[in-house]
């Protein structure tokens, strides 16, 4: 590729790495996976230059952009640049790959590196991310694994990972265990634009002539919507029903949120958001459990009030195959009984 071509969206594996250059905020929202953040004009900078463009000429705030571009180059190169090999070949994008990526881009290619930036930048990016989704899932075999709360859903998932299936885990993408009490401690949801990044970037990833694991969800997964096509697909597919006698659902479900068991002023907040459907009374006495240490009878009572309808009534609903579903069963609360049960996914 030579310096005077623009790579495009399908050639982004082609590079040795991925340079968004927009600010801090931009690439908080959503960049290309992998992609590393070298802002050619950080958050205030931005905002500063636009000010000037609008307000006073565009000449002045080009002025002004060229110089603070200028030296956020040398500091970059100096710093997070510094050990890149002579060979290195990146490709560089901005919001429409114009000004910043392609100032950035022409001092990487002085150097001597082979770089390049992207046509149309991170809204192309973003153009091909939405129709990729709109078609992508439907060109997969999926198998859903379905299965009350508490039966090891995810855990299997991990399994099914470890023995080389192809798995797309949304709730490690989502950030979230797509339930009232699922947010993860310290690992806030991704934005909506990123989470679907993360999508696209898995969906590319994997072999059309291989069966891809998921597990069922809803519409949302905590404050994100899971791509329409996707859920679609899911919806129509062949299924996996994970059963677990309550016995062992409890003590799973509560090594998976030990983080509230430890902490029953947290519980209590998340409880608190099930009052309209299970009022005051039965709320109070959930919370009093969580206070009193009484974690089991509580999460039993969660599984068995709550949880349990809630799931029956969604998974009849949308899952059409669940009454053709393979059929497995939790015995043991053990690595090695989840690796079995993910041969047995594997092979059927």
């Amino acid at each position: 590729m030579r310096n005077n071509e623009l790579a495009t969206v399908a050639q982004l594996t082609e590079f040795d790495e991925v340079i968004d250059v927009r600010s801090e905020a931009e690439f908080a929202e959503d960049h290309i996976p992998g992609a590393i953040n070298c802002p050619a004009l950080n958050n205030e900078e931005r905002a500063h230059v636009g000010t000037l463009y609008t307000r006073v000429s565009p000449f002045d705030a080009k002025k002004v952009g060229a110089a603070l571009i200028s030296r956020n180059i040398a500091r970059h190169l100096d710093e997070t640049l510094s050990n890149r090999p002579r060979n290195w070949k990146p490709l560089v994008y901005c919001w429409r790959g114009g000004q910043r990526s392609d100032a950035f881009t022409t001092v990487l290619q002085h150097i001597g590196w082979r770089a390049n930036r992207l046509a149309g930048g991170y809204k192309a990016y973003r153009h091909a991310v939405i129709d990729d989704l709109a078609v992508l899932p439907a060109q997969f075999s999926w198998r859903v694994v379905c299965g009350m709360t508490g039966a090891g859903k995810s855990r299997l998932l991990r399994a099914l990972a470890k023995a080389g299936a192809q798995v797309l885990d949304l709730e490690a993408l989502a950030a979230h265990r797509g339930s009232v009490l699922g947010n993860l401690p310290g690992a806030p949801q991704p934005a909506q634009k990123m989470f679907e990044s993360l999508v696209w970037h898995a969906l590319r990833a994997f072999d059309r002539a291989r069966p891809v694991f998921v597990e069922s969800e809803s519409k949302k997964i905590g404050n994100l919507r899971t791509p329409e096509a996707l859920i679609e697909a899911m919806w129509a597919a062949d299924c996996i029903n994970l059963s677990a006698p309550t016995e062992l659902r409890v003590p799973m479900l509560m090594h998976e949120y030990v983080h509230l068991v430890r902490d029953p002023a947290a519980l209590g907040e998340r409880l608190d958001r099930l009052r309209q459907l299970h009022g005051h009374e039965r709320i109070a006495s959930w919370k009093a459990m969580s206070v009193a240490g009484d974690t089991g009878t509580l999460v039993r009572e969660l599984l068995e009030l709550h949880y349990d309808p809630a799931y029956t009534r969604s998974i009849d609903k949308h899952y059409k195959r669940l009454a053709q579903a393979l059929q497995i069963e939790v015995q043991r609360d053990a690595d090695d009984e989840f690796d079995r049960l993910a041969a047995i996914c594997i092979s059927a």
